[in-house]
Protein backbone atom coordinates (compact mmCIF):
# COMPACT_ATOMS: atom_id res chain seq x y z
CA UNK A 1 0.00 0.00 0.00
CA UNK A 2 2.87 2.46 0.82
CA UNK A 3 5.09 1.43 -1.87
CA UNK A 4 1.75 2.57 -4.62
CA UNK A 5 0.96 5.50 -2.48
CA UNK A 6 4.70 6.72 -3.16
CA UNK A 7 4.55 5.80 -6.98
CA UNK A 8 1.45 7.28 -7.16
CA UNK A 9 2.77 10.65 -5.42
CA UNK A 10 5.69 10.52 -7.60
CA UNK A 11 3.61 9.95 -11.14
CA UNK A 12 5.27 6.83 -12.04
CA UNK A 13 2.82 4.23 -13.83
CA UNK A 14 3.35 0.29 -13.53
CA UNK A 15 2.29 -2.92 -14.53
CA UNK A 16 0.62 -3.97 -11.30
CA UNK A 17 0.10 -8.07 -10.89
CA UNK A 18 -2.10 -8.82 -8.42
CA UNK A 19 -1.13 -11.97 -6.66
CA UNK A 20 -2.05 -14.33 -4.13
CA UNK A 21 0.79 -15.16 -1.55
CA UNK A 22 -0.51 -18.55 -0.32
CA UNK A 23 -0.04 -19.45 -4.07
CA UNK A 24 2.76 -17.47 -5.55
CA UNK A 25 3.90 -17.22 -9.03
CA UNK A 26 7.01 -18.48 -9.93
CA UNK A 27 7.50 -15.42 -12.13
CA UNK A 28 7.35 -13.39 -8.68
CA UNK A 29 9.99 -15.96 -7.03
CA UNK A 30 12.26 -15.91 -9.76
CA UNK A 31 12.94 -11.92 -9.46
CA UNK A 32 12.19 -11.81 -5.34
CA UNK A 33 13.10 -15.54 -3.18
CA UNK A 34 11.74 -13.36 -0.19
CA UNK A 35 8.24 -14.17 -1.45
CA UNK A 36 6.81 -11.22 -0.06
CA UNK A 37 5.20 -8.26 -1.88
CA UNK A 38 5.63 -5.87 -3.42
CA UNK A 39 7.96 -6.83 -5.76
CA UNK A 40 9.15 -3.79 -8.34
CA UNK A 41 11.03 -5.02 -11.41
CA UNK A 42 12.98 -2.11 -13.19
CA UNK A 43 13.39 -1.50 -17.25
CA UNK A 44 16.70 -1.90 -16.29
CA UNK A 45 16.53 -5.10 -14.73
CA UNK A 46 16.76 -3.73 -10.71
CA UNK A 47 14.83 -5.20 -8.52
CA UNK A 48 13.07 -3.85 -5.44
CA UNK A 49 11.69 -6.10 -2.92
CA UNK A 50 11.08 -4.11 0.27
CA UNK A 51 8.36 -1.06 0.50
CA UNK A 52 10.22 1.12 2.24
CA UNK A 53 12.68 1.27 -0.34
CA UNK A 54 10.15 1.25 -3.54
CA UNK A 55 9.26 4.81 -1.81
CA UNK A 56 12.60 5.94 -1.54
CA UNK A 57 13.36 5.02 -4.75
CA UNK A 58 9.83 6.46 -6.29
CA UNK A 59 10.36 9.74 -4.67
CA UNK A 60 14.15 10.05 -5.74
CA UNK A 61 12.28 9.74 -9.47
CA UNK A 62 10.06 12.74 -8.62
CA UNK A 63 9.17 14.41 -5.20
CA UNK A 64 6.58 16.67 -6.17
CA UNK A 65 5.95 17.61 -2.18
CA UNK A 66 9.81 17.44 -0.26
CA UNK A 67 8.86 14.34 1.21
CA UNK A 68 12.44 13.15 1.51
CA UNK A 69 13.65 16.74 2.20
CA UNK A 70 11.79 16.32 5.75
CA UNK A 71 13.89 15.10 8.37
CA UNK A 72 12.60 11.97 10.58
CA UNK A 73 14.98 12.66 13.52
CA UNK A 74 13.13 10.40 16.31
CA UNK A 75 13.46 7.36 13.40
CA UNK A 76 10.02 7.18 13.85
CA UNK A 77 9.64 5.40 10.53
CA UNK A 78 12.40 3.01 11.58
CA UNK A 79 10.24 1.90 15.24
CA UNK A 80 7.11 1.04 13.39
CA UNK A 81 8.82 -0.67 11.00
CA UNK A 82 10.77 -3.17 13.30
CA UNK A 83 9.34 -3.03 17.15
CA UNK A 84 5.46 -1.60 16.23
CA UNK A 85 5.02 -4.21 12.94
CA UNK A 86 6.88 -6.77 15.43
CA UNK A 87 3.94 -6.22 17.86
CA UNK A 88 1.12 -5.99 14.94
CA UNK A 89 2.02 -9.51 13.55
CA UNK A 90 1.81 -11.19 16.88
CA UNK A 91 -0.99 -9.35 17.63
CA UNK A 92 -3.20 -9.43 14.67
CA UNK A 93 -2.05 -12.96 13.74
CA UNK A 94 -1.00 -14.58 17.36
CA UNK A 95 -1.85 -18.21 16.13
CA UNK A 96 1.32 -18.59 13.75
CA UNK A 97 3.29 -17.50 16.68
CA UNK A 98 4.27 -20.09 19.46
CA UNK A 99 3.31 -18.85 22.89
CA UNK A 100 1.86 -15.17 21.50
CA UNK A 101 0.17 -13.13 23.56
CA UNK A 102 -2.07 -11.16 21.43
CA UNK A 103 -3.57 -8.77 24.44
CA UNK A 104 -0.39 -8.42 25.31
CA UNK A 105 1.43 -7.72 21.80
CA UNK A 106 -1.62 -5.20 21.42
CA UNK A 107 -0.68 -3.80 24.35
CA UNK A 108 2.93 -2.84 23.46
CA UNK A 109 1.52 -1.68 19.96
CA UNK A 110 -0.52 0.83 21.83
CA UNK A 111 2.60 1.98 23.96
CA UNK A 112 4.67 2.87 20.47
CA UNK A 113 1.34 4.89 19.41
CA UNK A 114 0.99 6.24 23.02
CA UNK A 115 4.66 8.14 22.72
CA UNK A 116 3.04 8.99 18.95
CA UNK A 117 0.83 11.06 20.50
CA UNK A 118 1.69 14.46 21.62
CA UNK A 119 3.67 14.65 18.25
CA UNK A 120 0.10 14.54 16.32
CA UNK A 121 -1.31 17.49 17.53
CA UNK A 122 -0.83 19.83 14.34
CA UNK A 123 -2.75 16.25 12.22
CA UNK A 124 0.09 14.91 10.55
CA UNK A 125 3.54 13.90 12.54
CA UNK A 126 4.96 16.54 13.79
CA UNK A 127 3.58 19.17 11.28
CA UNK A 128 0.13 20.29 9.73
CA UNK A 129 0.59 18.38 6.49
CA UNK A 130 1.19 14.98 5.27
CA UNK A 131 4.00 13.63 5.12
CA UNK A 132 6.45 10.55 4.14
CA UNK A 133 6.25 9.14 7.66
CA UNK A 134 2.70 9.38 7.99
CA UNK A 135 2.46 7.66 4.51
CA UNK A 136 5.24 5.08 5.61
CA UNK A 137 3.72 3.96 9.13
CA UNK A 138 -0.04 4.69 8.72
CA UNK A 139 -0.87 1.55 6.78
CA UNK A 140 0.48 -0.63 9.56
CA UNK A 141 -1.55 1.53 11.87
CA UNK A 142 -4.66 0.23 9.86
CA UNK A 143 -3.96 -3.25 9.73
CA UNK A 144 -3.91 -2.66 13.72
CA UNK A 145 -7.33 -1.00 13.88
CA UNK A 146 -8.58 -3.93 11.68
CA UNK A 147 -7.48 -6.49 14.16
CA UNK A 148 -10.01 -5.04 16.75
CA UNK A 149 -12.08 -2.17 14.98
CA UNK A 150 -14.33 -1.91 18.08
CA UNK A 151 -11.72 -1.67 20.99
CA UNK A 152 -9.50 0.71 18.62
CA UNK A 153 -12.39 3.32 18.51
CA UNK A 154 -13.79 2.36 21.94
CA UNK A 155 -10.82 1.59 23.77
CA UNK A 156 -7.55 2.48 22.37
CA UNK A 157 -7.93 5.98 24.54
CA UNK A 158 -5.37 8.49 22.08
CA UNK A 159 -7.92 10.91 20.23
CA UNK A 160 -5.04 12.00 18.12
CA UNK A 161 -3.88 8.43 16.59
CA UNK A 162 -7.72 8.12 16.48
CA UNK A 163 -8.00 11.36 14.18
CA UNK A 164 -4.81 10.93 12.37
CA UNK A 165 -5.83 7.44 11.15
CA UNK A 166 -9.77 8.93 10.28
CA UNK A 167 -8.12 11.64 7.91
CA UNK A 168 -5.35 8.70 6.17
CA UNK A 169 -8.17 7.12 5.73
CA UNK A 170 -10.64 9.86 3.96
CA UNK A 171 -7.45 10.78 1.81
CA UNK A 172 -8.16 10.42 -2.16
CA UNK A 173 -4.34 8.97 -2.27
CA UNK A 174 -5.09 6.28 0.01
CA UNK A 175 -8.55 5.39 -1.84
CA UNK A 176 -6.60 5.77 -5.14
CA UNK A 177 -4.57 2.74 -4.60
CA UNK A 178 -7.57 0.99 -2.77
CA UNK A 179 -8.85 -0.52 -5.84
CA UNK A 180 -9.42 -4.38 -6.36
CA UNK A 181 -7.76 -6.10 -9.30
CA UNK A 182 -8.13 -9.76 -10.34
CA UNK A 183 -5.52 -12.15 -9.70
CA UNK A 184 -2.41 -11.79 -12.55
CA UNK A 185 -2.30 -14.91 -14.18
CA UNK A 186 1.01 -16.59 -15.81
CA UNK A 187 1.12 -15.48 -19.35
CA UNK A 188 -0.92 -12.51 -19.01
CA UNK A 189 -0.70 -9.08 -19.28
CA UNK A 190 -1.18 -7.07 -15.75
CA UNK A 191 -3.28 -3.78 -14.71
CA UNK A 192 -1.30 -0.56 -15.36
CA UNK A 193 -1.78 1.27 -12.07
CA UNK A 194 -1.38 5.02 -12.41
CA UNK A 195 -3.10 7.14 -10.43
CA UNK A 196 -2.98 10.97 -10.65
CA UNK A 197 -1.81 12.12 -7.78
CA UNK A 198 1.62 14.43 -8.62
CA UNK A 199 1.68 17.83 -8.66
CA UNK A 200 -1.96 17.67 -7.43
CA UNK A 201 -2.36 19.82 -4.77
CA UNK A 202 -5.87 19.51 -4.03
CA UNK A 203 -5.44 15.73 -3.77
CA UNK A 204 -3.29 16.36 -0.69
CA UNK A 205 -3.88 18.08 2.77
Amino acid sequence: MRARMALGVAGIACELREVLLRDKPTEMLALSQKGTVPVLHLPGGRVIDESLDVMHWALAQHDPFGWLGVPDPQSRVALFDNIFKHHLDRYKYASRYDDADAKAHRSAARDVLAELEPHLKNGWIGRARLGFADIAVLPFVRQYRIADPVWFDEELGLPNVQKWLTAFLDLPLFLSVMEKYDRWQSGSAGKIFAPQISGDSKNMP
